[in-house]
């Protein structure tokens, strides 16, 4: 499957209005071999791709004591202004939303786990996003990113895109735990036939290239999903905190009243106590691993490189990944980050900031209709996310296989991210791989000088979590 970025210049269509001209001047969108239409279902796709975070994520902030709809508010809030950002100041069609993951370890292990009063939590990420600020706008990500080896890179696409292949297979219940063999294939039930027929209509109507195929797929599979419950089957998997709930297809209710009670909640001064000091760095390294990953990973997926083969308008989007972690503390969330999803909406075809402008400006609704997004179930997304990571693998064949001290490190990523089931760990691990090869075989050389600093924090973010 080959979607990669084509630069053509073309002209906007004679009979098309001036805001099409407009936005064709502004974000290119001729230059990049794709249509404003395009451009605009590819948003909607990446919205619909991610649109889960807006519950997900106060769902696991409520654990460290945020009321569900003050982080419904601040996940929305976040995530409009982040991905808007992306898309007018960046120009680039990667969505920012408050990242999973992180936002289990600002609740479980910091704020439920080690007992970190809220407030003083909120801080730590707070002085976390002021320091991945200065380190965007310094450009020293823009250092790192550039001292990763190439063939690396090529591991990290293929490995998210696994990663997000896992995921959906997750997410449909497809793949289960097995304590016998780790992972198993679950037991054919109808929530399994609904995801199986899905992924079949979503594969063809790919196939045929019928535009907007990701989401009319998402509208297909989920519409399939509605007699789960009612008619036939049980759907009470998917809900393990409300196990009474037995259908995918929820409607609970139309609009809901935005609660900006937590913003500004936030313990600056008591943030800054040395004991904290582990905290602000870990969210601090897992934040800049995750999105350097995500930046890597889709550019070189996509093609979405400049004429130096790094990732398009990288240090604009940089500058916005940083805001938009800073910004996410006193709104009431954990950092926000750039999102996997969004190559949901780049195998649809989007290439410019368009796509992240539409997928933001599409979160802005939520502050009053959040409980809509209920209608939509973890496996109408699943087909999506698994032909993302088919997509995201395309890189895979760019390795050089014959030259292993390159290879291996490549390899470790492909393989370590998905079975970690974390991209920070994943990639921590593959660069620690990557230095010590290249040292036990005489070739130190061949590692910039940056990269021995980034596998010595990548080796105490590992240490940190055994």
């Amino acid at each position: 499957m080959n979607i990669q970025n084509k630069t053509v210049e073309a002209a906007p269509s004679p009979g098309g209005s001036w805001l099409h001209a407009l936005l064709d001047r502004y974000f290119q969108i001729s230059r990049f071999g794709s249509t404003v239409r395009t451009e605009i279902l590819a948003g909607l796709t990446t919205f619909l791709a991610a649109s889960y975070v807006i519950v997900v994520n106060p769902s696991i902030l409520a654990h460290a004591g945020i009321p569900f709809s003050a982080g419904v508010t601040a996940t929305v809030l976040v995530s409009f202004i982040g991905s808007c950002a992306m898309g007018l100041y960046a120009r680039s069609p990667i969505l920012v939303a408050p990242g999973m993951g992180i936002n289990a370890l600002f609740a479980y292990t910091m704020v439920v786990g080690a007992k970190v009063p809220l407030e003083v939590a909120l801080g730590c990420v707070f002085w976390a996003g002021v320091l991945f600020t200065v380190m965007a706008f310094f450009n020293l990500r823009q250092t790192i990113i550039e001292a990763i080896p190439v063939d690396l890179r090529y591991g990290i696409a293929c490995g998210i895109g696994l990663f997000i292949a896992l995921i959906g297979l997750e997410n449909a219940k497809f793949i289960v735990a097995n304590p016998d063999t780790i992972v198993g294939l679950t037991q054919f039930n109808p929530v399994t036939l609904t995801f199986i027929a899905g992924f079949v209509l979503t594969v063809a109507l790919v196939v045929r290239r019928v535009p907007g195929a990701m989401m009319a797929g998402m509208i297909l599979t989920t519409i399939l999903a509605i007699p789960i419950g009612r008619w036939w089957g049980d759907g009470s998997a998917f809900w393990p905190e409300t196990p009474d709930v037995h259908t995918l297809v929820n409607w609970s209710g139309f609009s809901a009243a935005p609660d900006f009670s937590f913003v500004g909640q936030i313990d600056l001064l008591g943030a800054l106590n040395l004991i904290y000091l582990p905290f602000i760095f870990v969210f601090l390294f897992t934040n800049f691993i995750e999105a350097l990953s995500t930046f890597l990973g889709l550019a070189e997926a996509a093609d979405l490189k400049d004429e130096t083969g790094m990732p398009r308008n990288i240090r604009e989007s940089m500058h916005v990944d940083a805001i938009a972690a800073l910004i996410s503390a006193p709104l009431g969330t954990s950092p926000a980050t750039v999102y996997l999803e969004s190559g949901a909406g780049i195998q649809q075809g989007g290439r410019t900031g368009l796509v992240a402008l539409v997928a933001g400006l599409l979160f802005l609704p939520f502050l009053f209709l959040s409980p809509l997004l209920s209608l939509v179930p973890a496996v109408a997304t699943a087909p999506v996310l698994i032909l993302t990571g088919l997509f995201m693998s395309e890189p895979i064949s760019n390795i050089r296989w014959n030259a292993l001290d390159e290879a291996i490190p490549a390899f470790l990523a492909i393989v370590l991210i998905p079975l970690t089931f974390s991209i920070t760990l994943g990639l921590s691990l593959a660069i620690i791989a990557y230095v010590l090869i290249k040292l036990v075989c005489g070739r130190a050389g061949d590692v910039r000088p940056v990269m021995w600093f980034v596998a010595l924090l990548a080796a105490a973010l590992v240490a940190q979590t055994q």
